[in-house]
């Protein structure tokens, strides 16, 4: 539970939220289509501290999610906690915001700044592959399957020439660490929203793991148009043209 002052509400005006992922379901929507969906648990996050142009050179607020033991936080984060009035929290992040002043230490912000059919950003750290090859990592095609190439069929190919460098420049795509990195999915529609249970089900994939952390704002990009079938829709009244007569087929005679 989220211990807050007993002046704090809920505060709709920050389309941004933490959240954690529960894991993939589907949706049915109105035209009775299945939508692949991400189970999100997103809020409630409290407003731990806020960052302002005077002091920090930018407008900010700071969010919390995850509630922890005062054991399990420092001394000096143990403070700000308690000058906002809240428990601590395990995982907290900088939203920035165009003025800070609209904001208070302990303001809660939940799923009701966001509706169905908003199209949202999501942030997350990807699952980690550790080392892969070239294949796996870059998608190579490999070598041939034939002509006695028994150990070339995950081969990256040629790396450098021998007569100009002679050495491998930097940036080739090679064998390396893959996953584990942050990544942000863009342009996500929300297909539906739970706010008892502070469920947010967006479409489509989200980096991470079940139980993972991720940061939910409002798109940046611009909104896409998704086509969708009217249960009402009456078939199209266009003639098609007459099929064309086929050629007669040709008589064999037999010899005599």
């Amino acid at each position: 539970m989220v211990e807050t002052s007993p002046t704090a509400q809920p505060t709709p005006k920050l389309k941004a939220i933490l959240g954690r992922k529960l894991g993939m379901t589907q949706i049915f929507d109105a035209q009775g289509l299945s939508r692949p969906a991400t189970e999100l648990e997103a809020g409630p996050c409290p407003i731990v501290d806020l960052r302002t142009k005077e002091k920090d050179g930018y407008a900010a607020v700071v969010l919390g999610f995850c509630a922890v033991a005062e054991k399990s936080v420092n001394k000096p984060q143990l403070g700000v906690f308690k000058k906002a009035g809240l428990t601590p929290f395990s995982w907290l992040r900088e939203v920035r915001v165009a003025e800070s002043t609209a904001f208070k230490q302990g303001d809660i912000v939940t799923l009701n700044s966001f509706e169905a059919g908003d199209y949202v950003d999501v942030a997350g750290v990807s699952k980690g592959k550790g080392f892969a090859g070239g294949v796996k990592r870059w998608n190579f095609r490999g070598g041939p399957k034939t002509h006695g190439q028994s150990d070339r069929h995950r081969a990256p190919g040629s790396l450098a020439g021998r007569r100009s460098l002679g050495r491998v420049l930097p940036g080739k795509k090679m064998a390396g660490h893959l996953g584990q990195e942050n990544v942000v999915i863009q342009k996500l529609e929300v297909l539906k929203i739970d706010s008892q249970n502070n469920r947010l089900f967006v479409e489509g994939g989200v980096p991470g793991t079940k139980g993972s952390f991720v940061v939910i704002r409002q798109t940046v990009n611009r909104r896409k148009h998704v086509a969708q079938v009217h249960p009402n829709a009456k078939a199209s009244k266009k003639k098609l043209a007459p099929a064309k007569p086929s050629a007669p087929a040709a008589t064999v005679k037999k010899a005599k």
